[in-house]
């Protein structure tokens, strides 16, 4: 309970006569930072330089004669319909395109803290450190460009071209020119430039739902007969668990038999009830009982298309599948389009025998600029739609579905993360509104949840669902109900207060705190030393996953890990223990789920809400965080800055009253210590107190 960072004011008051004087008085502030000899290990190994962002600079001397705009206010401001969907969606992106530029020239060298780049050459690459670009701050990814020049040599600028992005670095490809005259130290400007690929794929995406008559899809109307009333076919099921859940049975009946054409059929479901496994098993019936079907099966990330791919494939002849990435991605799966390596894209006349196609919402516009014809996919399903904008979801609709004949299926949860839109103009215009259907007879509600237990899911129940949410779990939920380590036994959630530092070191400008780590690695200890053992479970490191929503504190974690294995007797591999943000996490679950809130200091709230990082004012990414975990969860934070929000504040109330939180504890009210300062005649803040 110790281990964190613990300031204590202490004032002294003096009198020369203790009846009659006038005291005055001296304050002081002591610390007490208590850490392990692992935390020593994790501190900062450079001293954090905060690094001030370029600032745009316009030519002097010049003026501007405005001209005459075409009327896009009244369009943005419209209700969006079939008559100005296109128009207006294409308004949105390109506000969402000027702020992205706007975004990633703040990052540009010279800037206030560093005057120059330089650049260290690593065989035919130039590796350039680009301090935060593991968190997008700023965006890069493989195939990206940026533009470098000599300092004092302007008249000539160098195209790089991104060929693999580390922590705080990117691999540059350059011409053979540049690399000629390299030498180490030159010093070097950096211009950083938006990848207009995703933008234009959305941008036609939109146009070919106009040319397409997508209206019937997108604006669909009420059905002829309500499909209550229609006619479902009887199914054997691959995975015969979903014949024993009524609404998983009814949605894959509705789906095969397309009831709801040509509008969409959606699958919308909280956390842990088989939106994914679902739609999967819909996939397999369509492949099993329409012989001319071709599908296309996406999602907005690769990890989510990786997932719903390796589902698909358990009964299904995997030379029928095909797993299509964009060269930007690090392939994962063997029935891919990565060829030794190079990527590889099939013939039109190849590409088309495949009876399944996984691809990302994005790379779904390669099958468009493939000349794909429209029609041949006969469905497309759409898994985690709530993640993605409606330009993303309609890419791999426009041009390839036929609007009458095609099924569209889409699975999502509104209530779980939602795309990040960077204009707060094209926000407020509804840039960041996710797909949604009218007609409650197109749509399939799943309600029981199979992972968790049910004292984890009471708060997202209670905040999000209405209530409506069940905890359908087999008995494994309960494998961690008398863990010794549990504060309350039969109550497998645990808040482990901390009052840790929010810190940086470097030049970058990613958080962690030492102290959670500390607390983090004593659980996993804990966890791996009493498993098989009093009634408990074997638990395998992937059981196991840990929830943090900055890169720096993932990867301080994964190196305390690497301590961990070796002070485990015996040793153990924690290889298959999975660290990373919530983003990587949605869609999946763990037996155990440890999440590292990080954020020790309200004064840096603000700037996760800028660059859409941390917990604190995020209900969406809170609900994700909470709802991974099946037999146990362990939330280790700041109670004084989480109870800073009323999701939070929820939560530890919910923990204190069940009896599951333990560590910090505040000796005394903060609002006594205001009280006593000011009977010294001492006015004070105390930070995180509104």
């Amino acid at each position: 309970n110790a281990i964190g960072f613990h300031p204590v004011t202490l004032a002294f008051e003096f009198k020369s006569d203790l009846k009659s004087s006038t005291s005055f008085h001296i304050v002081r502030f002591i610390e007490a930072h208590c850490m392990t000899t692992m935390g020593k290990e994790l501190a900062p190994v450079v001293t954090y330089r905060p690094q001030a962002l370029a600032v745009r600079t316009r030519a002097a001397n010049f003026t501007i004669v405005d001209g005459q705009p075409p009327e896009g206010k009244d369009i943005l401001e419209a209700a969006l319909s079939w008559e100005n969907y296109a128009e207006k969606f294409k308004l949105m992106l390109f506000l969402e395109e000027l702020q992205m530029e706007v975004d990633i020239q703040r990052y540009n060298i010279p800037n206030d803290n560093q005057p120059e780049a330089t650049m260290k050459k690593e065989k035919k690459l130039l590796v350039l450190e680009v301090p935060g670009v593991a968190e997008n701050r700023p965006s890069v990814l493989r195939g990206d460009q940026l533009l470098a020049y000599p300092i004092g040599e302007s008249n000539k600028k160098y195209r790089g071209y991104v060929h693999c992005v580390q922590l705080d670095s990117v691999k540059l490809g350059f011409s053979s020119e540049l690399l000629d005259i390299f030498i180490e130290g030159m010093k070097f400007n950096i211009e950083f430039i938006i990848n207009r690929l995703t933008l234009r794929i959305q941008h036609r995406a939109a146009e070919f739902a106009e040319r397409s008559a997508l209206a019937p899809v997108l604006f669909p109307v009420a059905p002829p007969s309500p499909a209550s009333q229609q006619t479902l076919p009887d199914l054997k099921l691959f995975d015969r668990k979903l014949e024993k859940n009524p609404e998983q049975y009814r949605a894959v009946q509705h789906i095969v038999a397309g009831s709801s054409k040509p509008a969409p059929y959606l699958v919308f479901g909280p956390p842990g009830t088989g939106k994914t496994v679902t739609v999967v098993e819909a996939i397999k019936q369509i492949e099993k009982c329409k012989a001319n079907c071709h599908i296309l099966a996406c999602a907005p990330s690769n990890s989510a298309a990786d997932l719903l791919c390796k589902k698909i494939r358990d009964h299904v002849d995997v030379s029928s599948v095909f797993r299509m990435y964009a060269s930007s991605h690090d392939p994962m799966l063997a029935c891919s389009n990565l060829i030794g390596n190079c990527y590889e894209y099939p013939e039109k006349e190849k590409l088309m025998e495949y009876k399944i196609v996984v691809t990302t919402l994005i790379t779904a516009g390669r099958l468009v600029s493939g000349d794909i014809p429209m029609g041949h996919f006969t469905h497309v399903f759409v898994d985690e739609s709530g993640h993605a904008v409606e330009t993303e979801c309609i890419v791999p609709l426009a041009g390839l579905l036929h609007p009458e004949t095609g099924q569209v299926v889409l699975a999502g949860d509104p209530k779980q993360l939602g795309p990040i839109i960077r204009s707060p103009l094209a926000l407020k215009f509804g840039m960041g509104e996710t797909v949604t259907m009218t007609f409650d007879d197109r749509l399939t509600s799943l309600s029981e949840n199979q992972w968790s237990h049910p004292a984890i899911l009471e708060i997202p129940n209670e905040l999000f669902y209405d209530r409506e949410l069940q905890a359908c779990a087999d008995e494994q939920r309960n494998f961690y109900c008398n863990w010794e380590y549990l504060p309350k036994m039969n109550f497998p959630v645990i808040f482990h207060g901390v009052t840790g530092l929010d810190t940086r070191e470097s030049s970058s400008p990613s958080f962690f705190n030492i102290a959670e780590v500390e607390v983090l690695m004593d659980y996993v200890m804990k966890l791996l030393q009493t498993q098989g053992k009093k009634g408990l479970s074997t638990l395998s490191p992937k059981d196991i996953g840990i929830i943090a929503p900055y890169r720096k504190q993932v990867q301080k974690i994964r190196k305390a890990l690497h301590i961990v294995e070796k002070k485990l007797k015996p040793s153990k591999d924690l290889g298959g223990l999975k660290v990373g943000s919530v983003e990587e996490f949605q869609g999946q679950e763990r037996r155990v789920i440890l999440v590292s809130t990080v954020r020790s200091s309200p004064d840096y709230v603000e700037i996760d809400k800028k660059f859409k990082l941390g917990f604190v004012k995020n209900e969406k990414r809170f609900n994700v965080a909470i709802t991974r975990a099946k037999a146990l969860l362990i939330i280790v934070g700041n109670p004084l800055v989480l109870r800073s929000d009323p999701t939070w504040a929820r939560f530890l109330q919910y923990c204190q009253d069940q009896g599951g939180y333990r560590g910090y504890v505040q000796t005394e009210e903060d609002q006594d210590i205001v009280e006593r300062c000011a009977s010294l005649y001492l006015s004070m803040e105390v930070e995180g107190i509104n």
